[in-house]
């Protein structure tokens, strides 16, 4: 039988990683990357991957985004790790790149799994919720802080006739983390997201990493507060309170303190005390973030709903200032920050 033929598109800090490990499995991966000096440098020197108590060096098979149209063999299946805002062009530009029968995984922040099936259908979708805590300033080179025995990942189908592909997808994933199938990969995604809303952007503005962030009570509170407006908007979509990050169902028992478990689980588990958000790294690269996919889409569902949410609302509004260059990132924006929040 052949090999099945992995794209990782998107070859990022979590990427490059995922795409190491599942080349050092010996399995079939073409990492696809848009960033010219990191596709030279993985070429030339592999992918470095640094973690607390090891670093690893994998040779890669790697090309730049322009070169996908030189592709000749389909892929089998594509595990996207693009930024959540890049999703549909990201899928519009693999397309022709699938078989009948391939999948293609968004392994990815954000609500972007109907967004993947609208341009390649939903019975070649599979969502992912990813749990990885990694950076990356230098090319060709992963601070992982993370290493697959502390990162996390659960996997769905969107259309019934796939469920039992989800064991496909997962076999891949835990070469990277442990791995979860789960009912209900919509809401778990929220359940993500409820998450991110909570830590992402909200300590990014203040340019600290989480665990240093949380240290300030008022920071802690404002931070729980976003996360608990995202969990009602989820419950007003309909989406039930999920456990995510290996919790159980009882763990996340008590609804009013969901969101301070999800948030201790995650400092206790997945992050380091120099870790920074994503959105952080972004904007220390200049670049702007996931805001509107994270907070911002709390906000957007929210008004449809009626559900006032002033914390996701001033940090979409305090985002949007950094990223335009009229505020930095730095802790002179917490007062004026929970001011606009009515805090």
């Amino acid at each position: 039988m052949t090999q099945q033929r992995i794209a990782v598109l998107g070859a990022g800090a979590n990427g490059a990683s995922i795409g190491a490990d599942l080349t050092r499995a010996g399995l079939n991966v073409t990492l696809i990357e848009q960033w010219p000096e990191h596709v030279q440098a993985m070429r030339e020197r592999g992918i470095r991957i640094e973690m607390p108590e090891e670093t690893l060096v994998q040779p890669v098979r790697v090309i730049n985004l322009c070169e996908v149209a030189a592709v000749r063999e389909k892929f089998d299946v594509v595990l996207v790790l693009m930024k959540a805002y890049d999703t549909r062009w990201a899928c519009q530009l693999i397309e022709p790149y699938l078989k009948p029968d391939s999948l293609v995984v968004g392994v990815q922040n954000g609500m972007t799994t109907d967004t993947i099936a609208s341009v390649v259908g939903a019975s070649r979708t599979m969502g992912c919720v990813i749990e990885i805590s990694s950076t990356m300033f230098t090319a060709g080179v992963v601070q992982r802080d993370s290493p697959p025995g502390r990162s996390w990942f659960a996997v769905g189908a969107i259309d019934p006739e796939q469920r039992e592909r989800e064991a496909e997808v997962a076999e891949l994933l835990r070469f990277s983390g442990s791995v979860e199938i789960v009912d209900n990969i919509r809401a778990t995604k929220w359940m993500k997201l409820v998450s991110n809303a909570t830590t992402l952007v909200t300590t990014a503005i203040l340019g600290q990493p989480m665990i240093e962030a949380i240290k300030d009570p008022r920071t802690r509170n404002f931070m729980i507060r976003s996360g608990e407006e995202a969990l009602t908007v989820g419950g007003a979509v309909e989406y039930p309170l999920l456990p995510i990050f290996g919790l159980s169902a009882a763990d996340l028992g008590d609804r009013e303190r969901a969101v301070e478990v999800l948030l201790d689980t995650l400092m206790a588990g997945f992050v380091l005390a120099t870790t920074k958000t994503t959105v952080l790294q972004d904007w220390m690269k200049g670049r702007h973030s996931e805001v509107d996919d994270l907070n911002g889409l709390v906000v957007r569902e929210a008004l449809v709903h009626g559900i006032p949410t002033p914390v996701n609302a001033a940090v979409v509004d305090f985002a949007h200032r950094i990223e335009s260059g009229e505020l930095a990132p730095g802790l002179s924006n917490l007062e004026p920050l929970l001011a606009l929040a009515g805090h």
